[in-house]
């Protein structure tokens, strides 16, 4: 009778090697374990998870697909780079998202909405608590997310989305800045746009997305240009 599992290792479900790769990779990625520009080697990872490359492939096809990695010309694949040079266009489109997205959700919302949202505000909070800087980029990004579902216009959620996912490494770098100790009052930012949403508040709800992001904007360039030189004697 023919085994189809190594001896004494359960038999993987098919798909599930893929996603084991997809998800090590993706968070060490988006903890800058893997720098931006990095090489990954398929030799390398089949290796290192024992499995074919064809599990391998799959899961930097899904990584591409998230803007994570890229293949070069000679077929090679290596970690995306962050567009520093042009990072100002990206803080003004996702700023602008950040407020519009609110705005609507405030005009558009339905009570299930601001269960969905309170949900993951919840999730979030616990993430900031327990100092989780990969769990605090995920519940963000589905907080915000929510909001954006609840503003009924696809097209918006869809360039957010994209733009919430291009941002992770960046949000990182922001967490990074706190040592992972996000001060409480940038949860409660949060709280106040659920309130403004929750009250209909469409001004309310613009101003404080706007300053959301601004002070997250504002933090990420603080720490890219911390001056670190040391006064040395020579």
């Amino acid at each position: 009778m023919t085994n189809t599992a190594s001896e004494g290792q359960p038999e993987r479900k098919r798909g599930s090697g893929a996603r084991v790769v997809y998800e090590s990779l993706r968070d060490e990625i988006l903890d800058l374990s893997l720098a931006p520009g990095s090489p990954i080697d398929e030799v390398q990872l089949a290796e290192r998870f024992s499995m074919s490359r064809t599990p391998i492939r799959e899961a930097l096809v899904r990584l591409a697909g998230e803007g994570l990695v890229e293949t070069l010309p000679n077929r090679s694949t290596m970690v995306s780079n962050i567009d520093f040079l042009n990072l100002h266009t990206f803080f003004d489109a996702i700023t602008l998202m950040y407020r519009v997205t609110t705005r609507l959700a405030a005009q558009n919302h339905v009570v299930t909405d601001l269960d969905i949202i309170r949900g993951h505000q919840a999730e979030f909070a616990a993430a900031v608590a327990a100092q989780d800087a990969l769990a605090m980029i995920a519940t963000n990004r589905a907080f915000h997310a929510a909001i954006a579902e609840a503003g009924r216009n696809p097209y918006y959620t869809a360039l957010f989305l994209r733009l919430l996912d291009e941002g992770r490494r960046l949000l990182r770098l922001y967490y990074q800045s706190f040592q992972d100790q996000l001060p409480r009052e940038f949860v409660d930012e949060h709280e106040a746009m659920i309130a403004a949403i929750a009250e209909r508040d469409l001004d309310r709800s613009d101003r404080l997305a706007r300053a959301h992001a601004d002070q997250i904007v504002r933090q990420i360039q603080q720490f890219l240009a911390r001056d670190t030189r040391q006064d040395i004697a020579l």
